[in-house]
């Protein structure tokens, strides 16, 4: 059942015997006073539906510890030490001096039913409903767009690391899984004399190219082998545990390899595939972390958080977690999503972003709300260099046609190609156009006016003179939200993205602290 915070204070309580030490405009000291205010018992009463059975721990002290561990970076260990131990950890959760901390694994069972829940990103919600009702943001209007890549938690794999790891994780979680192992997968036993009972990695020449394909072929054969002789239809069918496994064994036993000199099957041959396959799974114990390339010299391995903020005063309005890598996790589709979602905008905004948020389809969502995309535009290349770029060619929407800077037209096709073909052979521009044998061919982007008209903007000093104001100071969160924290603390999407929504709310609530929040008459203001 719900948990309720007594009224009546301890004689110890840390906050009547030194509450007056904690730091004026801490988190500890806001905490203190107002937890009560923030996290009131109703707003965790759907957690605890059955009226029936032992209290649960406060919500008022369950949401304060899970936003000072969220501020700290710390684990549940951590955490509960704290509250144990820190006389400014008992005044913020309204513990007396000599009372001990409960169990660390109460804040796993908070975090799981907070997931299950349909409001599982309650506690930043809640920190957002303070920021409206103070007016920090009300009638500003810019928002910044920014992502920023956050390490796993766990180890990259190899290929061959990942499939002995996901055979021996199928034979753990499917019924029978491990008969067939024992029956069919011993192609790596007679190449290396290790089963799969083993996690260590087979000793092979490593050097040896002829020795890695032997490897390959050993372990894909074998994986091959164990998807037949399971009943896959049935396994995904009944779904749960099981059916990840296998899919995952499925997935992993062809993202990397190919068949070598044409041989398929499951006594086929098999090598490294000279290629990265697309969303490629990095790990088979977190397979949602990827591969990310936030420059061509930087690389990382883990999510991408993606946040939404006022820039005058640095507070996140909305935030997400995703995969990495993926057509469906790039800055420009998330960040699209997240700041049309803002319940904080309630007017025409200028949206600020670098190169990554100005795709015709961001341009395209912007331009349907009418408000102005002070985005970094892409760099448009020349097909010769120091030539002609497609600005250079002028498109007629209403005719449907393109004009070359020759003055030659071409109508438009149904796939928005314009092909000027034959009239480049005598053109006096070749050479600074078109190195194609046949020609210029332009193809069209969909919204090439919205994206013509974004880059005659943006070379405007208005443009320049904001961006270069305003669009820094997104980096400014950036740092507050990955400072001791550029790590991860789960596994998976969806873990990771509920513990981020803490970790912003916490920086957030900080954030207003320092801008002077308080609770008077009129409720929350700032000062």
């Amino acid at each position: 059942m719900q948990g309720e915070s007594s009224p009546q204070r301890d004689v110890l309580d840390v906050e009547s015997l030194a509450g007056h030490l904690l730091p004026a405009g801490s988190v500890f000291r806001f905490l203190a006073e107002h937890r009560h205010r923030l996290f009131p018992d109703a707003l965790f009463a759907d957690l605890f539906p059955s009226g029936r059975g032992r209290p649960s721990i406060p919500g008022e002290v369950i949401a304060s510890v899970i936003v000072l561990q969220a501020l700290n970076g710390l684990s549940d260990r951590e955490a509960v030490e704290a509250l144990t131990f820190d006389l400014r950890w008992k005044a913020a959760c309204g513990y007396p001096v000599d009372k001990k901390a409960f169990d660390a694994s109460s804040l796993m069972v908070w975090r799981a039913r907070l997931a299950a829940s349909e409001r599982p990103q309650r506690i930043f919600e809640v920190v957002r409903d303070v920021i409206d009702a103070t007016g920090a943001v009300k009638g500003r209007t810019r928002r910044a767009l920014d992502s920023t890549i956050l390490d796993d938690a766990v180890a990259r794999q190899d290929t061959v690391t990942q499939l002995i790891a996901q055979v021996r994780r199928v034979g753990r979680e499917v019924p029978g899984a491990q008969q067939v192992i024992e029956q069919r997968c011993t192609r790596l036993a007679a190449l290396t004399g290790q089963g799969y009972d083993s996690t260590g990695k087979p000793r092979i020449a490593w050097d040896d190219r002829q020795a890695r394909d032997e490897l390959v072929t050993a372990l894909v054969n074998d994986a091959l082998a164990l998807l037949a002789g399971l009943d896959a239809e049935a396994i995904t069918a009944a779904g749960g545990k099981p059916a990840e496994a296998v899919a995952l064994l499925a997935l992993v036993a062809g993202q990397d390899v190919e068949p070598a000199e044409g041989s398929v099957g499951t006594d086929g041959r098999w090598r490294i595939a000279r290629r990265v396959a697309p969303d490629r799974v990095i790990s088979t114990v977190d397979p949602d972390a990827r591969h990310a390339h936030k420059t061509v010299e930087r690389r990382q391995d883990g999510f991408k958080a993606h946040v939404v903020i006022e820039p005058d005063t640095g507070l996140a309005t909305m935030v997400e977690l995703t995969k990495a890598a993926g057509p469906d996790n790039s800055d420009a589709t998330v960040g699209a999503r997240l700041v049309v979602a803002d319940p904080t905008i309630d007017s025409p905004v200028e949206v600020l972003g670098d190169s990554a948020y100005a795709t015709g389809d961001m341009l395209a969502v912007l331009e349907a709300k009418r408000w102005v995309p002070l985005v970094k535009p892409w760099p448009i290349r020349p097909a010769v260099e120091d030539g002609f770029t497609i600005d250079d060619f002028t498109h007629d929407p209403a005719a449907g046609t393109l004009t070359c800077p020759a003055g030659v037209t071409k109508t438009i096709t149904k796939t928005r190609k314009a092909v000027f073909g034959i009239a480049c052979r005598a053109c006096p521009f070749r050479q600074r156009c078109t190195t194609a044998a046949k020609g210029r061919t332009i193809q069209l982007h969909p919204h090439d006016l919205l994206q013509r008209a974004h880059r005659q903007r943006a070379a405007g000093e208005g443009f320049q003179a904001t961006y270069r104001r305003y669009r820094p100071m997104v980096e400014r969160t950036i740092a507050w939200l990955a400072r001791g924290n550029r790590k991860v603390p789960y596994r998976g999407v969806t873990k990771n993205d509920n513990w981020l929504h803490q970790r912003v709310a916490a920086i957030n609530l900080r954030r207003l602290l320092n801008l002077g929040l308080s609770f008077g008459n009129t409720g929350w203001a700032i000062a």
